[in-house]
């Protein structure tokens, strides 16, 4: 269960007042507080090196320096970074922040950026936009005021997703974890499209060990229901009920693929010694 429409402290409000100003529904999604919070608090320990990929908001970032781990981005859209930076020394103390960082490097070169942490990683993760995963973002579906989203124009056709899985199993280290998430969408032909198999298939290709894969829940839930809030984008869809067209789709969920780096690989030991 990952909603963020739970209880919200005095600080939590000022954090979605700063955050809701700039950054689009979409974006502000990808990876939300509490589905962050779940992957760090039950991949990692205390002390832990975080690396977010894909990065779209602060939200990995404050969860990790609040859970006293370390934390680093790949940010290398100047605007998207200066604009995370912002949210960031608006809502994390002194001491927190000295545990997170911005690093200018694309998702699939993630091992130059980082040159200086390969091998000691414990968790990435990553939710690659659409264009990366089988679909494809239309330029004039943006949302020009949303940096994240002038972002994915700038990185558009820039990186491969192979790329980036052969990049953040370098920076792994063994027996770390990497957490892909992914949402099933509808094309424009109306076909749905789960782009989790294709995931699944390029991170067995680089040496990457499938673990689990994982339901986030990413609305309120009591007893049996769930409670989704349309936006104004999906009300302005809704069609008349004699219509064969299909309906405003609501993402309740996403799935979320766990992966691991095998202890020993191609006969090196955790410590990296030759057996």
């Amino acid at each position: 269960m990952c909603s963020d429409a739970g209880p919200r402290t005095k600080r939590d409000e000022l954090h979605g007042e700063a955050v809701s100003a700039g950054t689009c529904r979409e974006h502000l999604n990808a990876i939300g507080r509490e589905l962050a919070r779940h992957l760090i608090s039950n991949c990692t320990n205390e002390g832990a090196l975080v690396v977010e990929a894909f990065t779209s908001s602060d939200h990995t970032l404050a969860m990790a320096a609040g859970a006293g781990r370390r934390a680093l981005a790949c940010v290398p859209y100047y605007p998207l970074a200066r604009y995370i930076g912002a949210q960031l020394r608006a809502t994390l103390t002194e001491q927190e922040l000295a545990k997170v960082g911005l690093r200018p490097c694309r998702p699939d070169q993630m091992h130059l950026g980082m040159a200086d942490h390969l091998g000691q990683v414990d968790l990435v993760i990553a939710a690659p936009p659409p264009y990366e995963i089988g679909g494809c973002v239309a330029k004039e579906a943006a949302d020009r005021d949303c940096p994240a989203c002038r972002a994915d124009l700038w990185m558009l056709g820039r990186e491969h997703l192979s790329g980036f899985l052969s990049s953040a199993w370098r920076v792994l280290r063994p027996g770390g974890h990497l957490a892909v998430i992914t949402t099933a969408r509808y094309q424009d032909d109306g076909r749905l499209s789960d782009p989790t198999p294709q995931v699944i298939r390029s991170a067995r290709a680089v040496g990457l060990r499938y673990s689990q894969h994982v339901i986030a829940v990413r609305v309120p839930v009591e007893g049996d229901t769930l409670y989704v809030q349309a936006t104004s984008e999906s009300l302005a869809q809704l069609r008349d009920i004699r219509s064969r067209a299909l309906p405003p789709a609501a993402r309740v969920h996403a799935d979320v693929s766990i992966f691991s780096k095998p202890s020993r690989v191609k006969g090196l030991s955790r410590r990296g010694v030759r057996r």
